[in-house]
């Protein structure tokens, strides 16, 4: 069994907590909202044994990572150059970058952006979207209707905070229970709701845990947010015009790299992103496997690690 390890580098301005394990070709797996390294504790040894050195930082505003107070330090070119700095600092020359929820524009606006550094990329859970002629927050608004979508809910600082950071055991175990295939359909996660309601009307507390979450991984979590606070990862969101209004320049881009895609076949993702999901092969050019597993949900490295695990270990050998 190889040894998960932990140390700090520097990147970009800040210091990353990372975790890592083995050696070899390097593999960058980017994390998700409201997550941190510890969702891909089941990667991390499978890929090293496969024969590759796998590092998960906990991104900026997560965990042991520096967590800036400006909305404006969490834009993509940010989290693009901190993950370029990660790389930088481990002195390996190129990457395959893996990106779950947020993680995933992490990594393909890096691969777009630095394709001499990162030279494949796999996205779980949410599918490459190029850039739209819209706005973000206007087609938030289009998708919603008259009714609220919880991408705009979380756009007031603070707001979704007071519920988030009031009690993060209860965050963490409504949120992941909530969005997972295991959820009852009445109990799933509505991504829209009234405008008079709150997170909290949108999530469900499971009677029990499914059986891939344990207590201690909802501690872990829960015990990485008391210290931290919900407003980091919470600020990605509030970057998402930004950074279309400072992309212009990637219009009609499509990342060339070699690409996998992973999603569960009950992540609400895949419901409001189908589009996108549907027309993968024409955005990702060089899209060598899309798969949707059954019966799973959004937290899919988690869900489902052992099929997770054969499917980037299958798509990283044939690079």
């Amino acid at each position: 069994m190889n040894e998960v390890n932990h140390r700090s580098v520097k990147t970009n301005g800040i210091t990353m907590h990372i975790a890592e394990a083995g050696s070899g070709p390097l593999v960058l797996l980017c994390h998700g909202f409201p997550e941190c390294w510890y969702s891909w504790r089941h990667q991390l040894p499978a890929l090293a044994e496969a024969g590759f050195w796998a590092v998960a930082p906990d991104q900026r505003g997560y965990g042991r990572t520096d967590c800036p107070q400006a909305v404006g330090a969490y834009n993509i070119f940010q989290l693009v150059g901190d993950m370029l700095g990660v790389v930088k600092a481990l002195g390996a020359p190129t990457t395959v970058i893996v990106g779950h929820d947020w993680g995933a524009p992490v990594a393909w606006s890096a691969a777009l952006l630095r394709p001499d550094v990162f030279r494949a990329l796999a996205l779980l859970s949410v599918p490459y979207r190029p850039r739209s002629a819209v706005r973000p927050s206007e087609l938030m608004r289009a998708l919603a209707g008259n009714r609220v979508f919880y991408q705009e809910y979380f756009q007031t600082p603070g707001k979704a905070e007071s519920e988030l950071d009031a009690a993060p055991d209860k965050s963490i175990r409504a949120i992941l229970y909530s969005a997972a295939g295991d959820a009852a359909p009445a109990q799933r996660w509505r991504y829209l709701f009234e405008s008079n309601e709150r997170l909290f009307d949108t999530v469900s507390l499971p009677e029990k845990l499914p059986a891939w979450l344990t207590e201690k991984d909802v501690e872990f979590y829960a015990a990485e947010f008391r210290r931290t606070g919900f407003r980091g990862g919470l600020n990605w969101y509030r970057n998402i015009d930004f950074n279309w209004e400072m992309t212009p320049f990637l219009d009609g881009a499509r990342p060339s790299q070699p690409a996998l895609f992973i999603a569960g076949e009950k992540d609400p993702v895949i419901e409001f992103y189908g589009p996108a999901y549907q027309t993968l092969e024409n955005a990702l050019p060089n899209l060598k496997k899309k798969t949707l597993l059954p019966g799973a949900g959004h937290w899919i490295q988690q869900e489902r690690p052992q099929e997770v695990n054969r499917l980037l270990t299958d798509f990283l050998k044939s690079l």
